[in-house]
């Protein structure tokens, strides 16, 4: 069977966000970027699926501008087979919208044929989680999402879901395309020979006109703003105190 899965290109988690001082968006400039941490778990567990001997190939594939080829050969240092960049913007800014990707992504699939999509259950600077919804959409096939848990069964994938109530247990019948959660597994490091191995992995660089999807936006960003400054706390020096600051705030 062979696995895709999608990577994203993102601020690496550790990065502190600054907005432009225009409020036009995010400032890129000089900051570190790396795999989106829910697709470094997917890529993980495709991983862990192929050393099982339930997978035969994996395919990891981004879509954005042509500097995601460094997520790329992550992916395939990690351990993807192999990959394919599609280039659907020129800057680094453009963050597509999760349809546009969803319709380049299901023309792969209808290109590479995979039993399986796995995929972040979303990306950590829109935090949409609506590429894996609208993949199965496209498609007609089944879908298991926020995943900790996968096990394939034959024709099937079982998948626990975390949910508000706590955990879900389903099975979705194949092909299918699983998102998955934080406590799916913890993903490896690429080591210095795998990087080194990378770099003779193939990529193909394909474009979103290959695919013939339009990426024109069809949301507009008004305005971006930083978070509202926490107020300081206080101390209060008994509960008869506290309960009357809060019934003075009106939290009471």
């Amino acid at each position: 069977m062979k696995v895709l899965v999608p990577v994203k290109r993102v601020i690496d988690y550790n990065v502190k966000v600054r907005v432009k001082a225009d409020g036009s968006g995010v400032d890129l400039a000089n900051v570190k970027m790396s795999m989106n941490p829910f697709d470094e778990i997917a890529v993980e567990e495709a991983i862990r699926l192929k050393e099982a001997g339930q997978v035969d190939e994996i395919v990891a594939v981004s879509i954005g501008v042509k500097q995601a080829q460094e997520t790329l050969r992550t992916a395939l240092a990690m351990g993807a087979d192999r990959a394919i960049l599609v280039i659907a913007a020129d800057d680094v800014h453009t963050d597509l919208e999760p349809l546009a990707v969803a319709k380049i992504l299901a023309a792969v699939v209808a290109e590479e044929t995979p039993g399986l999509v796995l995929c972040g259950k979303q990306a950590i600077d829109n935090d949409m989680n609506a590429t894996g919804q609208m993949l199965s959409a496209l498609l007609g096939w089944s879908q298991a999402t926020f995943a900790s848990e996968v096990e394939i069964e034959g024709d099937s994938a079982k998948v626990t879901r975390e949910v508000d109530g706590g955990l879900q247990t389903i099975s979705a019948k194949m092909p299918t395309v699983i998102t998955v959660d934080l406590r799916l597994n913890e993903p490896r490091y690429a080591s210095l020979p795998n990087i080194m191995k990378a770099k003779r992995k193939p990529l193909d660089e394909k474009t979103a006109a290959d695919y013939g999807v339009d990426v024109s936006p069809r949301l507009e960003v008004l305005k971006t703003e930083e978070p509202a400054v926490r107020a300081a706390g206080m101390i209060v020096g008994s509960v008869d105190e506290l309960v009357a600051k809060l019934k003075d705030a009106g939290a009471v």
